[in-house]
C-alpha cells in the first residue's frame, strides 16, 4: 500500500524521503508545475525587506538576486521550508513566520515594532501569479508600502501517472497528501479526467490546512484530515491518525 504525494517537484522528493524514512511506500503525482515568470523591477525603490510566501518565488529568480542587491535585505519567510531555501541561495537575515500568510503578516508588523525594519518601509513581495490572500493589502493597512512582483506561476498537470491510476483502481493507495488549495483542485480535475475520482476520494485525504480540506470536502471526500499546524510534520501526524483509523 502506498501514500500518494501531490506536492510539486522538487519539494515532493524531500517529502518522499521523509515518508520512506517512516516506513511508507510512496507514489509521486505532482499535480502542479512551477513556471518562472520574467522578473522586471526597473524602479529605484529602496526596499526595507522582502516577504515571501513560497520557496518557488525564490527559486524562480535565484540567479538574479545577488545582481539586484536583494540578498542584503532582511527576508520574512512564511515558514521554515521557505526560510531554508532563502538561506541556501544566500540570504543571511531570514525571519521565519508560523507557516501561513496571517502569521507572516503578523511577523512583519512585529518586525517593525522590534525595529528589524523601519515603520512604513517599502516591502518587496515575491509572489506567485495566483494569490489566495491579499497580503499586500493587509500590510498596506498596517502602514507599509508593498510592491508585489510575480516571479512564478503554478500550472496544473492534467494527467496522473499511469501507476497512480492503476493504484487507485487496485485499491493500492492508502491516503493522499495535499499541500495547497490549487493543488487539491488540480488533483480532483486530473482524477476526474482519468476516471478514478470515486476511488481517489474513497480514501483519507490529508490536508495542510482547513482551506485545502474544504476543496476535498466539497468534492465529496468523506475522510478528510487536517494538520494541527501548517507544517509537514503536523501533516504526517494527520496521516498516521488516518492510517490508525483505517486499521481499527
Amino acid at each position: 500500500m502506498s501514500i500518494l504525494v501531490t506536492r510539486p517537484h522538487p519539494d515532493n522528493e524531500t517529502t518522499a524521503e521523509n515518508l520512506r524514512a517512516r516506513g511508507h511506500v510512496v507514489l509521486l503525482a505532482p499535480v502542479l508545475k512551477c513556471e518562472p515568470v520574467a522578473f522586471h523591477d526597473e524602479s529605484e525603490t529602496n526596499y526595507g525587506a522582502i516577504i515571501v510566501t513560497s520557496a518557488n518565488a525564490i527559486r524562480a529568480i535565484a540567479a538574479q538576486l545577488r545582481d539586484r542587491g536583494l540578498l542584503a535585505l532582511p527576508l520574512f519567510a512564511v515558514g521554515e521550508h521557505t526560510a531554508s531555501v532563502a538561506r541556501e541561495v544566500g540570504f543571511k537575515d531570514v525571519i521565519v513566520a508560523g507557516g501561513d500568510a496571517a502569521s507572516l503578516r503578523d511577523k512583519v508588523v512585529q518586525g517593525a515594532r522590534d525595529k528589524v525594519l523601519k515603520k512604513k518601509s517599502t516591502l518587496l513581495y515575491l509572489a506567485g501569479a495566483d494569490l489566495s490572500r491579499d497580503l499586500g493589502g493587509e500590510l498596506g493597512a498596517e502602514g507599509f508600502s508593498v510592491v508585489t512582483q510575480t516571479t512564478y506561476r503554478m500550472a496544473p498537470v492534467k494527467v496522473l501517472p499511469r501507476e497512480v491510476c492503476e493504484g487507485f483502481a487496485a485499491h493500492g493507495i492508502e491516503a493522499v497528501l495535499h499541500y495547497s488549495r490549487r493543488s487539491a483542485r488540480a488533483f480532483l480535475d486530473a482524477a476526474r479526467d482519468e476516471g478514478v475520482e470515486i476511488s481517489a476520494l474513497a480514501i483519507p485525504q490529508c490536508c495542510l490546512s482547513e482551506t485545502v480540506a474544504s476543496v476535498l470536502r466539497d468534492a465529496g471526500a468523506s475522510q478528510v484530515l487536517v494538520a494541527a499546524s501548517p507544517d509537514e510534520n503536523a501533516l504526517f501526524d494527520a496521516l498516521e491518525r488516518a492510517l490508525r483509523t483505517r486499521l481499527a
